[in-house]
């Protein structure tokens, strides 16, 4: 059986933590960002975890 491809994009967008979790970006901080708090810019500069339901579908992209 061929060896199986990494999914590009799920490349790019996610990075596995050391103990398996996988972390993701915040959306929203591309651009219009004038009209939106201060606080809410800063919380979503730091990456967040993928949820427990979509951890699944995102380790089969990277099979």
């Amino acid at each position: 059986m061929p060896k199986l491809k990494t999914n590009s994009a799920a490349k790019k967008r996610f990075t596995f933590t050391g103990t398996g979790k996988i972390k993701r970006k915040h959306a929203f901080k591309r651009h219009i960002l004038t009209k939106k708090d201060t606080k809410q810019k800063r919380n979503l500069t730091y990456s967040g975890l993928v949820s427990a339901a979509d951890e699944s579908k995102i380790k089969m992209l990277f099979r």
